[in-house]
């Protein structure tokens, strides 16, 4: 993969480095906070070699898979190589609250997994060498390393200050200075012995580890940051104005914000804690089933405020993390058994190699290239991730590390007082992967639908999918299509307003807007149909999908319905695009065949590449 070629055309595909506002990534997603989502064109994304697939919700997730790190990097270079802050750009965020703080709580909290994953894991490494006897927690080597586990736990304040400070834009190291303050051994010790601050008592907080307090600190801070670096003259703002920030940040974070926020990460705990008394392993099975759609979404995300603030209140999660492991290891069974009961080479590789990475903990390949997209993989997943859930929350399985949970890391499951907590994890493994995979193997079937006699020839034949005049790519006014960017094709301005498959094959994905589909063909061609020029900006109005995500069509067989006047009247352009986004593969013939199929006239005719 060319990373940087990658990089490129995400940044290109989501409307410019001047659309860009925060760019992170996690363990397979490329997450790109805009300040426009209507500017990305999750068409174009979806189409870039090396993309597994886009959801644009919140933020605009792309996932990339093993290779996200370098492509971020990458994407982070363009970024911060602009020649004009992003900032400053006068572009307003158009979106909701909700959306909002969706947004701040996965930025502020997503950077933070992999240092509380490193430090948890080594600590859950170090429980299960001394319960094997290999090295003694009475040693010195073992207390060393211990430490070196519990540092990110413990200096979470700090961290979380770094993260809402990058967020937020101000200045780090300030940030952090004040939020130091609150895990300073000399000041946990005045507060202990009972300090005040103007005659105002200071409440006696435990602030290592906490989470909560340390953002409701950085929050106040930017305001005051914001307001004396404007007001403050220039030749003494580079001391003056973080002295002041300081002076008042602080001390209302230990008055008020301090305590509210270590009473909010209690509350949410409780809150689980109160759930899950009132549930049971019911909630842990139900988490575990919801987690494909979730993951799907972007939205098991914000479950990291709690799994973190249950690592740092109780030491130990006992719902997220045992949810995700039953249904990381029933995406893999599904995957394993599709790879081995399916004839189809392309689908057995898929599988395969996806049902590996959700064995180690990474669904996102097997969520987007198999479970998605067909049902009978779907339901084998929902029954092994819901008897794989309801099993490890009825024996109360905790976890120790906030990691995907897989095999590399079933060590997260070794309780310091429970011996059986990692038996029960390793036995909630066989289940959820043994129902999931025998679900699998009875459920799955492969329809072979064969193309028309009149299609069987030497040659690859797709038909006109829409009514009206046929006129060549270069004619569209649109770049991306034009300038053949996405691939070979053709483009049709309609007189109708129905969409048709043009061969045989399945609905890779169905747009909500409804103005885009894709689907593959059963000879192997990838299609992608767009009908008219900057209508997603109709938000579906006009258009009337009948096909769903993982349908068989047949040749003819409608796809979309769409009102042509309705986009003529409202000033859009009505063409209707049809490219082969893998036309790599094939070469085009000057003529298509003089062939009719059920009724509708080849419009292009395609041979294997040699």
């Amino acid at each position: 993969m060319n990373h940087l070629q990658v990089a490129q055309e995400i940044v290109a595909r989501v409307g410019g480095v001047e659309n860009i506002e925060h760019v992170e990534h996690c363990s397979t997603r490329l997450r790109l906070s805009l300040y426009n989502n209507e500017k990305a064109d999750q068409t174009a994304l979806e189409k870039i070699s090396g993309v597994l697939g886009v959801r644009l919700n919140v933020q605009c997730q792309v996932v990339i898979g093993s290779e996200v790190i370098r492509v971020y990097d990458a994407v982070k270079e363009l970024v911060s190589g602009q020649t004009s802050p992003v900032q400053t750009q006068p572009q307003p965020k158009n979106t909701r609250v909700l959306s909002v703080v969706v947004d701040f709580i996965i930025s502020v909290f997503q950077p933070l997994v992999p240092a509380i994953a490193g430090g948890g894991v080594l600590k859950s490494l170090l429980l299960l060498l001394d319960a094997l006897g290999w090295l003694s927690r009475s040693s010195s080597t073992w207390k060393v390393l211990d430490n070196i586990g519990s540092a990110p736990i413990y200096f979470l304040p700090i961290l979380v200050a770094i993260t809402t400070a990058t967020k937020l834009k101000v200045n780090i190291l300030v940030a952090v200075s004040a939020v130091s303050v609150m895990v300073l051994p000399g000041m946990a010790k005045h507060l202990a012995d009972g300090a005040q601050f103007l005659s105002l008592d200071l409440k006696n907080v435990p602030y290592a580890s906490q989470v909560f307090p340390a953002i409701l600190c950085v929050l106040f801070y930017a305001q005051t940051e914001k307001l004396f670096n404007r007001y403050t003259p220039s030749s003494v703002r580079v001391f003056l104005s973080p002295m002041l920030s300081l002076m008042i940040t602080v001390p209302l974070t230990l008055l008020v914000l301090g305590p509210l926020g270590y009473e909010l990460g209690a509350g949410l705990a409780k809150v689980i804690l109160w759930l899950y008394g009132h549930l049971g392993f019911i909630a842990t099975a139900l988490l575990a089933a919801g987690l494909p759609f979730m993951v799907a979404a972007g939205m098991h995300k914000p479950m990291l405020p709690y799994a973190i603030s249950s690592m740092s209140q109780l030491g130990r999660e006992f719902i997220y993390l045992p949810a995700s492991l039953a249904h990381n290891i029933a995406e893999s069974g599904t995957c394993f058994a599709i790879a081995l009961k399916s004839k189809d080479k392309a689908m057995k590789s898929t599988a395969f190699s996806a049902g590996i990475s959700a064995l180690f903990g990474i669904t996102e390949p097997a969520i987007y290239g198999v479970t998605l997209l067909h049902k009978q993989a779907l339901y084998s997943v929902l029954a092994g991730s819901f008897v794989g859930g309801a099993f490890v929350g009825w024996m109360g399985i905790q976890a120790f590390a906030l990691v995907g949970p897989g095999l590399a890391t079933i060590s997260i499951f070794v309780s310091p007082e429970n011996s059986m907590n990692i038996v029960y994890a390793l036995a909630g493994v066989v289940i959820a992967f043994g129902v999931s995979f025998v679900s699998a193997l009875m459920l799955w079937k492969e329809k072979s639908m064969p193309l028309p006699a009149e299609a069987v020839v030497s040659s690859l034949d797709l038909v006109q999918p829409v009514e009206g005049k046929v006129i060549p790519l270069e004619q569209v006014n649109d770049d991306v299509f034009s300038k053949r960017i996405m691939g070979e094709g053709i483009a049709i301005i309609p007189q109708a307003g129905v969409l048709c498959a043009p061969a045989s094959g399945m609905i890779v994905n169905v747009f909500e807007t409804g103005h885009a589909v894709s689907m593959l063909s059963d000879s192997g061609i990838e299609l992608i149909f767009h009908i008219g020029i900057d209508t997603i900006k109709l938000n579906g109005e006009g258009f009337t999908p009948r096909v769903v995500t993982g349908q068989r069509v047949s040749v003819g067989d409608i796809l979309v319905e769409f009102d042509v006047d309705a986009l003529t009247h409202a000033g859009f352009d009505p063409v209707v695009i049809m490219v082969i986004t893998n036309s790599e593969r094939f070469t085009l013939e000057p003529e298509p065949a003089a062939l009719q199929i059920n009724h509708r006239p080849v419009v292009m005719t395609l041979k294997e590449s040699v």
